[in-house]
């Protein structure tokens, strides 16, 4: 993409925003950076003050004018900003170009993308897959997108022979339209950020749109036990492979006598039992597969994926061991942000969990959540705007009203309560099915507040 002596608004002075606004800078253009905050109430550690003022970049904090459409050659907003805001509309209706940080990584990418989207289990999958192509790729496989770690730089620092490895999520499909993954995947569908899209049919063509340029060169996987990721089939460009936990397939990934398997070109390569993996639950026997599969096609060696498989033992702040206490073993579950994430959490125990839940309410249906609460909780603990929605779906579900508790807006509560009740064979788990929004600045905020609280409890 070329931006030389081009006028370049990036909104949003967040990790994503500051990485768009210093790369159009380093290509020559002339960048403003805006926010709907003051530098005042801006985390520090998100943006480097400094090293934009050394890269020329303007600021134009506490919100936006149409005047700074003014002359405007593009416009680059954060995932966080929604395309329906009336100043990007106001913008659209002038002409102006707007794209997303991951469409300018893909514009600049010299080496091939594998791309992961989905509901659930991205960060998992991204992460394993990163692991996975560094078998090939050694340093040159490059991680970055909705993980935490802008996909500009990791576009850029992969080079020309190496695997640029990305998270996808909805919020970043908004406005891409060249995005061009040569390996994708979609991992699941499930009723999530209704509030951003309107719908879950506009939900899921964001989804889509991470195959929408493949080629007939491209490969897309899919998973063949959920019904709506099996039937994107008949919209996909590229040579579509499933995965499977439930079935045997013809060609593809699938679980066979408890052991991960890959069937490709009449060719079967069986890697590993799912008990010799280092991490659980069948949510992560799916990652894995899709992890897997996708290694396979970029042309990792099946030796290799097994022996990374054994030795991945997950991510921070997704079902991640914290301690163990009286017996009690403590567990961060803070990533599931939804429903479906959490149900996954729960069926990865046998049962009697203490389970702290809520946060800020996506609204979604609460039905088979507290189905399964009723099956696996001895006890549950609501924090956060959540709250009083959460306790009345438990007891109409017909969990008992005497072992449920809520605790405002205080983890430290929600963390001591736990304490005084949770007692050998039973499992603490905060898995809060709810975004994080009304205590925290995101879910990983939370997750490290619960690991400290937890730490800092004496012996039992």
């Amino acid at each position: 993409m070329d931006l030389k002596d081009k006028n370049v608004l990036v909104i949003g002075a967040g990790i994503s925003g500051f990485a768009a606004a210093k790369t159009a800078a380093e290509l020559g253009a002339r960048v403003t950076l805006t926010d709907a905050k003051d530098k005042n109430a801006i985390h520090a550690e998100d943006t480097d003050w400094q090293a934009m003022e050394q890269a020329g970049i303007r600021l134009a904090l506490g919100g936006q004018t149409v005047d700074l459409l003014e002359n405007l050659d593009l416009i680059i907003p954060s995932p966080a900003v929604p395309v329906r805001i009336p100043f990007l509309q106001e913008a659209i209706k002038r002409g102006i170009p707007v794209i997303s940080e991951v469409e300018l990584a893909a514009s600049l990418a010299k080496s091939p993308i594998f791309a992961i989207t989905g509901t659930n289990g991205k960060t998992t999958t991204t992460t394993l897959l990163g692991l996975l192509m560094k078998e090939k790729y050694g340093d040159s496989a490059r991680v970055g997108g909705n993980i935490g770690y802008p996909l500009v730089y990791a576009a850029q620092e992969a080079g020309v022979s190496g695997a640029i490895i990305a998270e996808i999520s909805s919020y970043q499909m908004e406005t891409t339209k060249h995005f061009h993954p040569h390996i994708a995947a979609v991992l699941n569908l499930t009723p999530d950020h209704i509030k951003r899209h309107g719908s879950m049919q506009v939900y899921q063509e964001m989804k889509e749109r991470i195959f929408a340029e493949q080629t007939a060169e491209d490969f897309l996987v899919l998973n063949m036990d959920d019904d709506a990721v099996r039937e994107m089939k008949a919209r996909a460009k590229g040579r579509v492979l499933y995965f499977s936990r439930k079935t045997e397939l013809e060609e593809g990934a699938y679980l066979v006598d408890g052991v991960l398997t890959i069937r490709w070109q009449g060719v079967v390569h069986p890697l590993l039992r799912t008990l010799e993996m280092g991490i659980v639950g069948g949510h992560n026997v799916e990652n894995a597969l899709a992890a897997a599969l996708m290694a396979f096609l970029a042309g990792v060696a099946p030796e290799a994926i097994a022996r990374v498989l054994r030795s991945f033992r997950g991510v921070a702040h997704r079902i991640e061991f914290v301690r163990e206490r009286g017996g009690v073993r403590w567990y961060n579950d803070s990533k599931a942000t939804n429903t479906d994430s959490a149900i996954k959490a729960l069926e990865s125990f046998d049962g009697h969990i203490v389970l702290i839940a809520g946060g800020d309410d996506k609204g979604t249906d609460l039905t088979e959540f507290m189905k399964l609460v009723r099956e696996k909780v001895d006890d549950l603990i609501l924090v956060g705007d959540a709250a009083l929605r959460f306790h009345t779906a438990a007891a109409d579900a017909g969990f008992p009203e005497e072992h449920i508790f809520e605790t405002a807006y205080s983890m430290k509560t929600a963390v001591d309560v736990a304490a005084r009740h949770a007692a050998p064979p039973q499992t603490v788990l905060l898995s809060p099915a709810c975004a994080s929004f009304d205590m925290f600045d995101g879910f990983e905020e939370r997750g490290d507040v619960f690991k400290r609280l937890v730490t800092e409890l004496g012996d039992a």
